[in-house]
């Protein structure tokens, strides 16, 4: 509020007037998905626990649990493994290809190679396949936890233990690092086509993610920068500067090259 005024010496004069704020635009859907509304927040029902990660139990100790229940957690693929270990602890552990109801699993340095067992690195032999491994000691499995996938025991050094992952990348870890013996259970679940738009958005949804994105061309001019025109086109350049403000950073941010690979040809 703006008050003008002006006195004479009988009198005084005021005059009051407001300035109205105008909204310019409206924030894009990074700015928007930045925030972390309700929207694009995943959905806490449906989840069995925190993390389906290890026990924390020290490593010299073995343990033998047994798999009382497998269960789904809403936004994974992979199962989960109820288990009950002797001391009356439960934990949930991703489960691997063969997990049956009622077996064993050993937990320890002195485990067998056998599927669903969980051993340092150290002391698994080259060439075998495992997976949820530990990045760093005690972290309760931080890599290869997607359905269906693998890593290979590569080779023990004195630097450590090489692993390759399922990119073809190249590994190497402590080795007290823990990974489970085989290959996680439920792959090809994304393979499955969806048949409906409803199904789709609810599965973005459990994994926290947006769905359907609407594209900034087909926009309003006020809504998205690349928005507006009587065709839906860009009309600049859509790679922006790593600097440029929130509201106009969309697009191919800091591209170093855009648009086809050209094929260089053999000499």
């Amino acid at each position: 509020m703006v008050i003008l005024s002006y006195s004479y010496p009988y009198q005084s004069l005021k005059f009051s007037f407001q300035i109205e704020t105008i909204n310019l635009g409206k924030r894009p859907l990074v700015r928007r998905r930045g925030r972390g509304g309700n929207q694009f927040r995943s959905t806490a029902t449906g989840k069995v626990g925190k993390t389906a990660n290890y026990p924390r139990f020290p490593l010299a100790e073995n343990h033998v649990g047994e798999i009382i229940d497998l269960v789904h957690e809403r936004g994974r693929e992979a199962p989960l493994s109820k288990v009950r270990f002797e001391d009356g602890s439960i934990s949930f552990i991703p489960a691997v290809l063969g997990t049956k109801v009622g077996e064993s699993l050993q937990f320890g340095l002195k485990s067998k190679i056998e599927q669903g067992n969980v051993i340092s690195v150290q002391n698994i032999p080259d060439g075998t396949l495992v997976c949820n491994i530990e990045r760093h000691f005690g972290d309760g499995g931080a890599i290869v936890k997607s359905a269906g996938t693998n890593a290979t025991i590569f080779s023990h050094g004195d630097d450590g233990v090489t692993i390759k992952l399922p990119s073809g990348k190249f590994a190497t870890l402590n080795p007290k690092n823990r990974a489970m013996i085989g290959t996680l259970a439920g792959g090809g679940a994304t393979e499955r086509h969806f048949m409906s738009a409803g199904n789709k958005w609810r599965s973005f949804k459990a994994k926290g993610k947006k769905y359907p994105i609407v594209r900034g061309v087909a926009q309003a001019a006020y809504v998205h920068p690349h928005g507006g025109g009587r065709h839906q086109h860009v009309g600049q350049s859509s790679t922006v500067s790593r600097d440029a403000p929130p509201g106009a950073k969309v697009g191919s941010i800091a591209a170093r090259k855009t648009g086809r690979a050209r094929i260089k040809e053999r000499k």
